[in-house]
């Protein structure tokens, strides 16, 4: 049962990587990975409390993405278990206690709690051994459940978790528990500036941002698979993007009621006065203090910047409203290609792809073949054609991402 000196070095350098991560879904996602690194675990979900319920928030299993074309990434189920003696995970957040189980197909008898087969018959993967641990609070307060499967030797040969295992993922969901603490108050001010935006746009709702900054985020990530950049550059751009995204229309709550709440299409002055929502957006972060600032003052300022230079606001001081480069006319120079920051275009696409498809006061939602045919006519006209081509690629992580955000939640 003993703990190795490095084992513990390790735990303490993963605390401080969990501690720099924002975002809260980003950081679940981390906590899961870490958790099975820790103790070489092939597989496993990580659970989050809701109400009566937990929620499966992510899954990961090395064998399946093993299996998958290089950049791909798994795709899992999302779904509520009752916290109730039934499961093992509702089990572990009911009585926040560990279960450590050799095989789940040979469950004692007294046992409780049951193992669903269908899950292993649905995805074509045995799950044998599984370590179910609780994500608690200093107070005892279950947060959510960890659930690690399938413990593998250094050989890939199929183990039992052991007494040091459970040592080790329960001081590391300790810890763990602490940074999703943090991660969960920033998730919380952010959401209260987008209601503050829905009080006054009724379209800025808190499940259209978080499907516009979950698309932009899968469009990134492709987008860096196939710059080839940096891993840890990667993560930290993740990080500073979800949030950055969420904040991309903040700036309509300088807009008047009257045409935020207009029922109809815009007059032409009308739609001029709708696009300073980019500047006022940009000049809540003016005073850039960090990475964050300046991501989140570029997407609010760019993205609605066309590819063909037809978008706007175009070259302007959004501080101060002066225009920094004229066209011909004497008017904003528009920006057009690369002079468009990346996280602008990318929201761009994230944005429009989820207007569309979604129903608004007045429009009915598209049919999803006609916006695919849309987005991909846009192509080199409103929107990089680089990052359209990637939107094809992730297009079933962006479909999953809507139906795990809909409408009315």
């Amino acid at each position: 049962m003993a703990i190795r000196n490095e084992e513990v070095q390790e735990i303490i350098r993963i605390d401080s990587e969990l501690n720099k991560i924002r975002d809260y879904d980003l950081l679940l996602e981390r906590i899961l990975l870490e958790a099975r690194r820790v103790v070489n675990a092939d597989a496993g979900s990580i659970y989050v409390r809701e109400a009566d319920q937990i929620s499966n928030k992510f899954a990961q299993n090395d064998t399946k993405q093993r299996s998958l074309p290089p950049g791909e990434k798994q795709a899992y189920p999302h779904f509520s278990i009752p916290i109730n003696d039934k499961t093992i995970s509702g089990y572990v957040a009911m009585t926040g206690k560990l279960v450590n189980i050799k095989d789940v197909y040979r469950l004692s008898k007294d046992s409780p709690y049951s193992y669903n087969v269908a899950f292993d018959k649905a995805s074509g993967y045995k799950t044998k051994s599984m370590l179910t641990v609780p994500l608690k609070t200093q107070n005892n307060v279950v947060l959510g459940v960890i659930q690690i499967i399938n413990a593998k030797d250094e050989d890939g040969k199929l183990l039992h978790f052991t007494k040091a295992d459970e040592v080790l993922v329960t001081h590391f969901a300790s810890n763990a528990t602490v940074a999703m603490q943090r991660a969960y108050m920033t998730r919380s001010m952010i959401i209260r500036m987008i209601r503050m935006a829905e009080l006054r746009d009724p379209k800025e709702t808190g499940a259209h941002v978080n499907r516009v900054s979950g698309y932009a985020l899968e469009l990134y990530e492709r987008w860096a698979y196939h710059h080839k950049l940096p891993v840890k550059e990667v993560e930290k751009n993740k990080d500073l993007l979800k949030l950055a995204g969420m904040l991309h229309d903040v700036g309509k709550v300088a807009i008047s009621d009257l045409i935020l709440k207009k029922p109809a299409r815009f007059t032409p002055e009308e739609y001029l006065i709708m696009q300073t929502h980019t500047c006022s957006g940009a000049r809540l972060f003016d005073d850039p203090q960090s990475d964050f600032d300046t991501i989140a003052a570029e997407v609010a300022l760019t993205h609605h910047e066309n590819w063909d230079g037809t978008g706007y606001p175009g070259w302007v001081d959004p501080a101060t409203g002066e225009v920094l480069r004229f066209d011909p006319e004497g008017k904003a120079l528009k920006r057009k290609a690369e002079e468009i920051p990346l996280w602008g275009r990318i929201v761009a696409i994230a944005d429009v792809y989820d207007a569309l498809v979604s129903k608004r006061v007045y429009k009915a939602a598209w049919d999803e073949d006609d916006v695919l045919k849309e987005i991909r006519n846009m192509a080199g006209t409103k929107f990089d054609p680089e990052l359209v081509d990637i939107f094809f690629e992730v297009l079933p992580r962006i479909q999953e991402i809507r139906e795990r955000y809909p409408d009315g939640e």
